[in-house]
């Protein structure tokens, strides 16, 4: 009896692991295998309404057919948002043609002091077809919210010559306009080039 139950047992761990190996290989073989953290579905990010660095309004929608890349920072940011926007630049070099299927968007959590002149100075510094994006206060929270992104004005508040913590990481859309990855600050630009091919290859 012990055996029967045993053979059993045996049999049904058998018939399970074939079935986990099975779905493996049907789901596994064509899932794209992206650097970034894949956050296709989320219930965010769906709406944006700012005005970019030549003074036009700009929506999502007016970016369909490319990967669109969005970060936020400010321009007087010592560290994190010079290097994601160099990275940014290095991607668009290892695209080669592809890349003039993919914008970059810069959103400023500083409006007060990032005008239209000095995002239009600074933003394609990186790169020409980068775009700088900014509205008024209440725009930039409202966006911010949307995105799930976190900035603080910190240091001395009093004036003008504070620094702002907020939110390192970087969205991408897919030419369909869906948001579909998260990279984080530290993403290296091959792995970045990589997740965006993926995108433009329609995966």
């Amino acid at each position: 009896m012990q055996r029967t139950e045993r053979t059993g047992a045996g049999t049904r761990f058998v018939l399970v692991l074939l079935v986990a190996l099975f779905l493996g290989a049907c789901t596994g073989a064509d899932a794209p295998r992206f650097h970034s953290t894949d956050i296709t579905g989320a219930d965010y990010g769906k709406r944006l309404a700012l005005t970019d660095h030549e003074g036009r309004p700009r929506r999502l929608e007016d970016f369909r057919g490319k990967v669109v890349t969005l970060f936020f920072g400010f321009t007087q940011c010592p560290d994190v948002c010079p290097t994601s926007l160099s990275t940014m630049a290095t991607v668009m070099n290892l695209l080669g043609p592809d890349a003039q299927r993919v914008q970059v968007l810069f959103v400023t959590v500083d409006p007060e002091r990032d005008t239209e002149p000095l995002l239009a100075h600074y933003v394609p510094a990186f790169h020409p077809a980068f775009l700088g994006l900014r509205g008024d206060a209440m725009q930039t929270a409202e966006v911010a919210k949307e995105f799930r992104v976190f900035y603080r004005k910190s240091g001395d508040t009093s004036g003008m010559n504070y620094t702002i913590d907020h939110s390192a990481g970087t969205y991408l859309f897919d030419p369909l306009g869906r948001l579909r990855l998260y990279a984080r600050h530290a993403e290296g630009a091959e792995n970045l080039a990589a997740d965006i091919r993926l995108l433009l290859d329609g995966r």
